[in-house]
């Protein structure tokens, strides 16, 4: 039994989901950091409030790849997993910004950061079943489409959470300032929204997409010596993480620097653009123009992701003439110039320069990787590896968290205009390491032609 070839819209309603995760998503990106500063976080403890989102990946990935491989329910295998995900991260995104109405139980600042874990906690539940899905679902052949096709979605999701509370403001006339200590209405009304999007884009992906059962995937891959002999339990992660295949090894330190150079960009950018292009002082958080900065960070964040989705659709054909790995080896190079670029730009218009090299580069980390690496996994372990291969996006993203703030206060003088240009060299150095890395199905195809 072989894999039947999906046509295109069977391949986007199969990640559909990801438009609402990634608007979700797009939202404590470009927000998180604004809101944490208006619940009274100075720029340097930044960093260590988001480590929280990181480790929780760290700890919940892995287990829900596992489970999601050894489970299956009317919903299928890993459509349980993500529709959970959605409506956790939903709660989250409702109350993050509302966080002022607990202060008669805790500081505001402390339920913001607790709301921002359950969410990153959330959109790790819903993630990576929906990446070992496309690997479920489609042929080897079309797996590059559909990771692409995803991406294509995830941009989609992502400039319309980016761009949201400016357009509430600036096209509706919503107000985005409010009283110190609370958050603006057109920015709380932004999370709202898209907790509903999120709940509807994940549905139709849980409505439209059959999985196979265990049945159909055994007579699609054989039956498999080492699933016989192998006990169950969650310590067999630990033998997987152990016996990882030799291509993800070598993608590791891709990722590692990949996602380095992009958590220091989603924590850095509001008060680094704010500070060093608008030129307001560090401590001002709650002036029209800081409020009026962090929109536009948002506008440059749904540029950057707006990029990625037209490149997306070019990423199949540039990848086959290219091949996978200088795919994503040029689109490193390209996003770490559009980082450091920002450093020099004379106005906050330039930036979009900028974001259009990153949003390259963003579109290619969302693909190539997991192209590459979907042949490389054995299939009954697909969840598992998927979940095991997030431990290279979040542990970066942790050690960026505890150091990221302190290298901001003491060695860049309080200027976080400098965490960005390092984040563009942590993006060249993941662009050198992709030559080290072994893509089996581009040799595979290259041994046919």
């Amino acid at each position: 039994m072989e894999k039947r070839r999906l046509g295109f819209w069977e391949i986007w309603n199969l990640s559909f989901g990801f438009l609402g995760i990634q608007m979700g998503f797009a939202l404590q990106n470009a927000n998180a950091s604004r809101v944490l500063q208006i619940f009274g976080a100075d720029v340097h403890e930044l960093s260590w409030f988001w480590i929280v989102a990181p480790l929780t990946g760290l700890i919940v990935q892995p287990i829900i790849g596992y489970y999601s491989d050894k489970t299956w329910t009317k919903l299928g295998r890993r459509r349980p997993f993500f529709l959970t995900g959605a409506i956790l991260a939903s709660v989250g995104l409702v109350l993050m910004p509302n966080a002022h109405m607990f202060t008669a139980f805790m500081p505001a600042l402390w339920v913001g950061a607790g709301m921002l874990m359950i969410m990153d906690a959330s959109f790790n539940i819903a993630m990576e079943p929906f990446r070992a899905l496309v690997a479920d679902v489609l042929p080897s052949d079309q797996r590059t489409l559909g990771f692409s096709v995803q991406t294509i979605l995830i941009g989609i999701g992502a400039v319309i959470g980016s761009w949201l509370p400016y357009v509430l403001t600036n096209w509706i006339g919503i107000s985005n300032t409010a009283e110190p200590g609370k958050v603006p209405f057109s920015l709380m009304l932004s999370f709202i929204i898209g907790a509903v999007v999120l709940i509807i884009s994940i549905l139709i992906t849980v409505f439209t997409t059959k999985e196979y059962s265990p049945e159909e995937m055994e007579l699609i891959n054989g039956p498999s010596e080492e699933d016989e002999i192998e006990e169950a339990g969650l310590m067999n992660i630990f033998t997987d993480f152990k016996n990882m295949p030799v291509t993800m090894r070598q993608l590791s330190w891709v990722q590692f620097f990949s996602w380095f150079g992009l958590f220091g960009m989603w924590v850095f950018s509001t008060p680094a653009i704010a500070h060093h292009v608008y030129g307001l002082s560090l401590d001002d958080t709650h002036s029209s123009i800081y409020q009026n900065a962090g929109d536009w960070v948002g506008i440059l964040f749904g540029v950057y992701n707006a990029i990625s989705a037209i490149y997306a659709f070019f990423l199949p054909a540039i990848a086959k003439k290219l091949g996978r790995k200088r795919t994503h080896t040029m689109s490193l190079v390209i996003g770490g110039l559009g980082l450091i670029s920002i450093y020099f730009a004379p106005d906050e218009n330039w930036l979009i320069l900028s974001m259009v090299g990153i949003g390259i580069a963003w579109a290619s980390i969302l693909a190539m990787p997991y192209a590459i690496l979907a042949g490389s996994i054995p299939p009954r372990k697909m969840g598992v590896y998927m979940g095991i291969f997030n431990f290279f996006i979040v542990i970066p993203q942790i050690i960026n968290a505890i150091i990221g703030g302190p290298i901001v206060k003491y060695v860049y003088g309080g200027n976080p205009i400098y965490a960005l240009v390092i984040s563009g060299v942590s993006f060249l150095i993941a662009a050198a390491l992709v030559a080290k890395v072994k893509d089996e199905d581009d040799e595979i195809i290259e041994e046919k032609v």
